[in-house]
């Protein structure tokens, strides 16, 4: 079995074939999808273990010209270069919330998410070429370059996975279902979470903003085609698999505290971009929808799912009055009925585990995913 089991499933040949992957996704639990998590970030790959970094890195040449099956990562180039330029902006887009935090003028928003502020394209996870001798041993076998990395107003870390089809297109790539995106997404957001911290010191530097303890968010935004496609291709069971995917979304937030967004990219043009002496350049502004209509993913009245477990009421753990309120850091250990205080959210009260390193605290009425019991650095 390969360390980096999310990337080997993301290769099953049910979860890239159009008429199958909804039916592979009925087959991932929480549970299964939490183990898979945390085997993906107990093997990450470790950059700066060897002195590289994250951001401002460009690991291939840059493209003058179209290329095949290089779409996705030419849209990640010209988004960068555009919103670095203040070119291919969306009317109305502000900075992030904080207001004087820079970098975040004409950034595209998400709906009522609100601005999401790009960092940086084609961020390389991997410390080297993968070693074939090494085969599933190797910590870099399989792993991509995150397509967008960036923050969300709350300063939690986006890692952004794009897919780019012509508006002209009448099939997509092979082997290219959202189940398989899904799945390599979080591969992605396991190694950010693994090198959190250093992530954090990165992101800093290159734009002042501090990201947040919370676990980093995935964001699969694809061009309207591509979900028209998916849509067509099981016309008369379209509701089964925008239900697995959403209810794989809602998994991974409640199991492992990762958000998942399904996004449509708001673009004009075919493709939206041109190619410049620095390479790709975005031609026309950025924004996103939702990949589909509220309700979308709901049956009709006649089929009834089976075998499936009522929801359970959700349980609120009071503060227990008879400790002190602990000052919130992510070296600490914290149980339930714990008190906290953060130095941004306030006082909360620590509801349970989620998962490996990870806790719920409650805020008010806002319920949060942080991180505990992680080791700083030089300990």
């Amino acid at each position: 079995m390969s360390i980096h089991p999310l990337i080997e499933l993301s290769n099953d040949r049910r979860v890239k074939q159009a008429k199958e992957f909804k039916v592979a996704a009925a087959e991932i639990n929480a549970e299964a999808l939490e183990t898979l998590f945390k085997a993906e970030v107990s093997n990450a790959p470790r950059r700066h273990a060897q002195n590289k970094k994250h951001l401002s890195v460009r690991t291939s040449r840059t493209p003058s010209g179209p290329q095949n099956g290089k779409d996705d990562k030419h849209l990640a180039m010209a988004i960068t270069s555009a919103l670095a330029a203040g070119a291919g902006q969306p009317e109305g887009a502000g900075q992030p919330e904080g207001g004087d935090q820079p970098g975040g003028a004409g950034q595209p928003e998400i709906g009522e998410l609100g601005t999401l502020q790009i960092v940086d394209s084609l961020v390389p996870l991997r410390t080297a070429a993968p070693d074939k001798a090494r085969g599933d041993d190797d910590p870099n076998k399989g792993v991509d370059d995150i397509d967008l990395l960036a923050l969300l107003p709350d300063n939690r870390i986006a890692v952004v996975c794009l897919k780019y089809l012509s508006p002209n297109a009448t099939r997509g790539g092979a082997g290219d279902t959202p189940l398989r995106a899904l799945l390599r997404g979080l591969a992605q957001v396991a190694m950010v979470d693994a090198n959190q911290a250093e992530f954090r010191e990165e992101i800093l530097a290159a734009t002042g903003r501090t990201t947040c303890d919370e676990a980093p968010a995935l964001v699969i935004a694809a061009a309207p085609k591509y979900w028209q496609l998916c849509r067509k291709r099981e016309a008369q069971k379209g509701a089964a698999w925008i239900r697995e995917m959403e209810r794989l979304g809602r998994e991974a937030s409640q199991q492992i505290g990762v958000e998942v967004f399904y996004l449509a990219l708001d673009l004009e043009g075919d493709p939206p971009w041109e190619y410049g002496e620095d390479g790709p350049i975005l031609t026309s502004t950025l924004g996103f929808d939702p990949a589909w209509e509220q309700g979308a993913g709901k049956l009709s009245p006649r089929s009834k799912s089976k075998g499936k477990k009522s929801a359970t009421a959700v349980v609120i753990v009071d503060g227990n009055m008879e400790k002190d309120p602990i000052p919130y850091a992510i070296s600490g250990s914290f149980e339930s009925g714990d008190r906290i205080e953060h130095k941004s959210l306030g006082s909360g009260v620590v509801q349970g585990s989620q998962g490996r390193g990870k806790i719920r605290v409650l805020f008010g009425e806002d319920m949060k995913i942080l991180i505990h019991e992680r080791p700083t650095a030089g300990a």
